[in-house]
């Protein structure tokens, strides 16, 4: 019998979950359908417990649901509790177990497919809302030189520091305000901030670009105001999110089937098209 898996969001016909996953399905040779559903906003749980009870195996989950399938998740993997997010799930004999993968998948797409080594790096994250702080683990596990927070409002990001600062290690994990930036140099700034979406970029000052530099946004779909921004400021490379959709797809796949599929043809795929 096939096995069923899915991604749930709201809204969700942009998603381009199903075109990735039937990929590596074909890839590597596994059977399984994986479809979109649109969950009413008051009603995640209901949706996810019927796909479940249907039979099916796994979802995947989007916006804006991310916090309620943390809780509803029976037990969470360590990477989904520093999170306090989910956006895999996997239905077994035990219950609902709670996955976030969203880290380890921009982890490899900045190391595998953009071949940045993260060890002993300069690294600026914008941001201290869900897609920061989904990240922020596994950023810390590549042992960067420097790890720095910045938002538009300072205490959210010294709030997310604060929480963080444990799991550091030796790495300085700082913490404040886009005004506070000035003067400090990175070899990596990571745009997770909803700016792009808006069609906007943060207001960072000058010189924040070190030679050699690359910049990211979370946000797919082309260049975006921030990669823009950063090019006139001296980036020396500016980089999408779609390389981070597929390699956390990649390991959401990995989770339920055992196989980890082959993403650049997936890769090449989507920006081909």
């Amino acid at each position: 019998m096939t096995d069923r898996y899915a991604v749930i969001g709201n809204p969700i016909a942009h998603s381009k979950s199903p075109q990735i996953h039937a990929a590596f399905a074909r890839l590597t040779f596994q059977d399984l359908t994986y479809e979109a559903i649109l969950a009413p906003l008051d009603g995640f749980e209901r949706a996810v417990r019927d796909f479940a009870a249907a039979g099916g195996r796994g979802m995947n989950v989007t916006v804006p649901f991310k916090l309620e399938a943390h809780a509803l998740a029976g037990t969470c993997s360590p990477r989904a509790e520093a999170a306090q997010a989910v956006n895999t799930l996997i239905f077994s004999g035990n219950g609902i177990q709670g996955d976030n993968t969203d880290g380890v998948g921009l982890v490899a797409d900045l190391t595998r497919n953009l071949g940045l080594d993260l060890a002993g790096k300069r690294i600026l994250l914008l941001g201290a809302g869900g897609a920061a702080r989904g990240v922020l683990l596994p950023l810390l596990e590549q042992q960067p030189a420097q790890l720095h927070l910045a938002n538009r409002t300072a205490d959210k990001a010294r709030s997310l520091r604060d929480e963080f600062v444990a799991r550091a290690g030796a790495c300085p994990l700082e913490a404040g305000g886009f005004d506070e930036l000035a003067g400090g140099q990175f070899d990596l700034v990571i745009n997770a901030t909803a700016a792009s979406l808006a069609d906007e970029a943060p207001p960072l000052p000058a010189g924040l670009y070190a030679p050699g530099s690359l910049a990211y946004d979370m946000v797919y779909g082309g260049e975006t105001p921030f990669m823009a921004a950063a090019r006139a400021q001296g980036a020396a490379r500016q980089a999408d999110g779609l390389g981070m959709l597929v390699e956390q797809a990649a390991e959401s796949f990995f989770l339920w089937r055992g196989v980890r599929p082959p993403t650049a043809p997936v890769l090449a795929q989507l920006r081909g098209a």
